[in-house]
């Protein structure tokens, strides 16, 4: 079996977020980007497949500034060989993306795709469906386990209210991945230096196209006017008292 996982990265949430001038995207000058956090639990599923039943994983990633860094994490995890994508922009729109990603994973011949459920960059959450779409394989989405069953795959899926659902697909199939079946494994900065200097990562050519949708502004939301600080509950019973509550 074989199992490709695009990954993605995203905005480090704890950073400072700026509008850039164009008033249409964030400013990425400078901010920390860091591996969405569904696509390090995608990761970790398609290594823990990897060692249940020997599958070969490939990562692959959009070149930009924490590309390689992802990368090479990746390798330090388990993964057995990392793809760097360029000719489209890391911070594109999952329809881009989607192009880019299925272009290279086409050649691999992928028994799996296992990409993360959505990310805080999203606008559609949809890169999983709109990936299978561009490849013409089926897709399952919110999958919290995975099991091989001979030439198909056992999966579990949460749906609202947190009721599960289990699927048999036949491969190859696309999921987006909620969330792995154990919590996703930490690489030693020393090992993942460790494979800088003794692993390569393989170059694909691909594009994004064009995206179906645009922002037209972004800003950051209204201040209010802030809050007051009660310090007791005798201060909280004459609130709701003033407000009509009680």
């Amino acid at each position: 079996m074989k199992i490709a996982v695009p990954l993605k990265q995203v905005p480090d949430l704890v950073e400072d977020l700026e509008v850039a001038a164009s008033g249409t995207a964030l400013d990425f000058d400078g901010l920390k980007m860091k591996l969405n956090e569904f696509d390090e639990h995608a990761l970790e599923e398609a290594l823990l497949l990897k060692e249940a039943s020997g599958a070969e994983v490939v990562a692959l990633a959009i070149a930009g500034a924490e590309a390689d860094r992802m990368l090479f994490t990746a390798l330090a995890k388990g993964a057995d060989k990392a793809v760097k994508v360029s000719g489209v922009d890391a911070n594109a729109d999952n329809h881009a993306l989607a192009q880019a990603f299925a272009a290279a994973i086409g050649p691999l011949g992928a028994d799996l795709i296992l990409t993360g459920v959505q990310s805080a960059s999203d606008r559609d959450g949809q890169l999983a469906p709109l990936l299978a779409a561009r490849l013409g394989l089926p897709c399952v989405s919110v999958v919290t386990g995975v099991q091989p069953q001979g030439k198909a795959v056992l999966l579990k899926k949460e749906y609202s209210g947190g009721v599960m659902a289990e699927f048999e697909a036949d491969l190859p199939v696309v999921l987006g991945i909620q969330a792995a079946r154990q919590t996703p494994r930490y690489a030693p900065v020393s090992k993942v230096r460790q494979v800088q200097q003794s692993a390569k990562l393989e170059d694909f050519a691909a594009s994004g196209g064009a995206a179906p949708s645009q922002v037209v502004k972004m800003a950051p939301p209204p201040r209010g006017q802030g809050c007051k600080m009660l310090k007791s509950a005798d201060e909280l019973l004459a609130v709701l008292k003033e407000k009509g509550v009680v």
